[in-house]
């Protein structure tokens, strides 16, 4: 399944390759949140079995106005991967005057369009759109680097990275220039049929969502990925306490990128994206690692998801 070619992608290049080179292969997942994949993403929470954003919902909807008297008058809620920002308008209905709000996406086009959205909803709020990957360093625009800034990371997006990746992120988010504190959206170790539904859906757009790579691919690193060729796969890795997902080949065959060809044997795996699950144990030692406190942890009854408040150590 191939699509109009689009201009090259130097860093998507550089990141394939160096994962298809790798042993096992791995892709890293900021790479899923093209305007298709954004998309497909938000399709997603609001699938039956994916329980996560309802629950994380219901705890910001209960808390809103804790977290929006966080945000006063000069500072900026600062959300890190805002996507549709859907979750974050709970806690915009709770701002006072004078607050701004900077949404932080890898997807100019999806940033684009939520912001024009926002600013329909909200006319009078002060928004302030930054486009980049916050695993990188970022460098926020002068008005916003000024503010004193509550950072906002819901979704359980720290669990998509390995413990030294989630330490690394937290410790430099830690350094940022007027940082007041972090809410932070988690979610929590349970059965793992529950988890293993959330991530491969009867109606499988999940499956969409992680094949969408494989046109990414084909569009902008101009591979000959065969879409039919691969499988979706989630599933739980006790060891590491993570849903992990997988790209698996249906049979033997290779694939062409950047003038290198990569075989892939049939039932082989592309790695592309990991979901840790904490307990507030685990989720406590990675904040102190990082340089952080936590001094609230709200949960739902059922002691499925967490949205902490952390602040410097």
């Amino acid at each position: 399944m191939l699509e109009r070619l689009a201009p090259r992608n130097a860093d998507l290049i550089a990141d394939a390759v160096a994962g298809l080179a790798a042993s096992p292969k791995h892709i890293s997942p900021k790479w899923f949140y093209d305007a298709r994949g954004s998309a497909l993403f938000e399709d997603i929470t609001r699938l039956p079995e994916y329980y996560p954003t309802r629950v994380e919902t219901e705890i910001l909807r209960q808390r809103a106005a804790e977290i929006a008297a966080l945000v006063g008058p000069g500072t900026a809620l600062t959300e890190l991967g805002s996507g549709a920002s859907v979750k974050t308008r709970l806690l915009l209905d709770e701002f006072r005057a004078g607050a701004t709000y900077a949404p932080l996406d890898i997807s100019r086009e999806f940033l684009a369009e939520t912001v024009r959205a926002l600013h329909a909803d909200y006319p009078s709020l002060d928004i302030v759109p930054v486009t980049a990957d916050f695993m990188q360093p970022v460098d926020l625009p002068l008005s916003l680097d000024a503010m004193p800034k509550l950072l906002f990371f819901p979704g359980s997006t720290i669990g998509n990275f390995v413990r030294w990746e989630a330490e690394a992120l937290l410790a430099r988010l830690r350094r940022w220039h007027g940082v007041t504190g972090l809410v932070l959206g988690t979610d929590l170790v349970k059965d793992r049929d529950v988890l293993t539904r959330a991530y491969d859906d009867a109606a499988g757009v999940t499956a969409a969502f992680n094949k969408n790579l494989l046109v990414r691919l084909n569009r902008e690193a101009h591979a000959d990925f065969d879409f039919d060729g691969f499988d979706h796969e989630a599933r739980w890795n006790e060891d590491f306490q993570r849903i992990e997902m997988h790209l698996v080949s249906r049979r033997a065959q290779s694939v062409a990128i950047d003038g290198q060809s990569f075989s892939f044997a049939a039932g082989e795996r592309l790695h592309t994206e990991n979901s840790h699950k904490f307990t507030p144990e685990s989720l406590a030692a990675l904040a102190k690692a990082a340089g952080w406190s936590i001094e609230q942890i709200w949960t739902d009854d059922g002691e499925n998801f967490a949205v902490s408040v952390l602040t410097p150590a």
